[in-house]
């Protein structure tokens, strides 16, 4: 192989393999030689003046770019040249080169149909919901209004299984050990206090309840002390206390109406969401929490909350005037609403759907205290400014 046929400077006719050799009396590229001086000339090296392209490692980069066939007939051997050597990424595509071929691209198949659009769903067996929805509403109806002390028991019972699930799915998904038994026997005593003392009772209850978690606690090694008392609080504060006014409800002359009232206009509230919501929403209300809320919905609620409250204070709570129920409907539907969000953000954090099983087409327990914990002290402290605590 004759080394000096690759240092074909770039004036040259082409550049071609070594095995077949410079081609005999081609014409040069230059202007300077003519067909005589060509046949005389053999190849040599050429330095360059400088470098062209910014860089030593540049100058082949610029001979490259300078050479190429002059005649038609030359562009397949440059080709060949091309295939055999190391081409730099940069040389730009001759003219006359011969196109690469190119995998096709894939067609779309028309022969898939489209999906059909889904049908909205309630995501939940309405039959077994609706089911429980009565039974619960039975029981809760033949204790309120016949034996009041029956209706702060199924209260405490509410209580104590909300707060076991919550402390059950708080150990199983965050590791966080909130003490049962405390909470559990704090918040029975919390409700109790709350009917027999009002208010004063349930906040020295709940305060107790929140010392006996710390000191409870101290009985484990102190990994993990801060956040396990820390959701024992929370949990005391959530669940049982919230739940207590609706036991101080209880207390007044009316107060079995009282609850009745809150009871209605949470229920209509949420139906209300449900229905328009699930009919007519399309602006999502918080997707980042629960991505199955609207503003329509959330229209909904207030509409059918504000119709409801106005005829509850009007023909079922004793000196109620209709206004007073517009507004009391317009902050039941905002504080169940915000219950409802809260339930949802603490499902969302612990990564599950429901809180429990215990109540088919429900969940748990604690899916249906959502809205009434929080709406609770809105309904008390408003019925007792519009018509007293008596």
């Amino acid at each position: 192989m004759n080394d000096s046929s690759w240092a074909t400077p770039p004036h040259a006719g082409y550049w071609g393999p070594s095995d077949q050799g410079p081609v005999q009396g081609a014409a040069p590229a230059g202007p300077a030689y003519d067909a005589h001086d060509a046949q005389h000339t053999r190849p040599m090296p050429i330095v360059p003046d400088g470098p062209a392209y910014g860089g030593d490692q540049d100058d082949d980069r610029g001979a490259a770019r300078l050479s190429g066939p002059l005649f038609r007939d030359e562009t397949y051997r440059d080709e060949t040249y091309r295939n055999t050597t190391v081409r730099d990424e940069t040389t730009p595509a001759q003219p006359h080169a011969a196109p690469q071929k190119q995998d096709p691209e894939p067609m779309p198949d028309a022969s898939q149909p489209a999906p059909a659009p889904q049908k909205k769903s309630a995501g939940r067996d309405l039959g077994a919901a609706i089911g429980v929805g009565v039974g619960l509403g039975a029981v809760i109806i033949a204790s309120l209004f016949f034996v009041k002390a029956v209706f702060v028991g199924v209260i405490v019972v509410a209580v104590v299984v909300g707060l076991w699930e919550l402390t059950s799915r708080l150990q199983e998904r965050k590791g966080i050990k909130a003490p049962l038994v405390p909470l559990a026997l704090g918040g029975a005593a919390m409700v109790v206090a709350g009917y027999v003392r009002g208010a004063e009772g349930a906040w020295v209850a709940m305060a107790l309840t929140a010392l006996a978690v710390l000191v409870w606690r101290m009985t484990e090694p102190p990994e993990g002390y801060l956040k396990d008392v820390t959701a024992g609080v929370f949990a005391a504060f959530y669940v049982p206390f919230l739940a207590t006014f609706v036991a101080m409800m209880l207390t007044a002359d009316d107060g079995a109406v009282r609850v009745l009232t809150f009871l209605l206009l949470t229920v209509v509230s949420d139906t209300g969401a449900y229905a328009v919501g699930w009919r007519f929403g399309t602006h999502k209300l918080a997707p980042r929490i629960s991505p199955g809320k609207t503003r329509e919905g959330l229209v909904g609620a207030v509409a059918f909350a504000m119709v409801a409250g106005a005829l509850c204070m009007q023909f079922l709570i004793d000196d109620g005037r209709w206004w007073q129920g517009l507004l009391l409907g317009l902050a039941v539907a905002a504080s169940a609403t915000l219950g409802d969000l809260g339930e949802s953000m603490i499902k969302r954090d612990l990564g599950i759907k429901d809180m429990g099983t215990l109540l088919p087409g429900h969940g748990g327990i604690m899916d249906r205290l959502d809205s009434l914990l929080p709406t609770a002290p809105v309904v008390w402290l408003l019925m007792v400014l519009f018509v007293g605590s008596a």
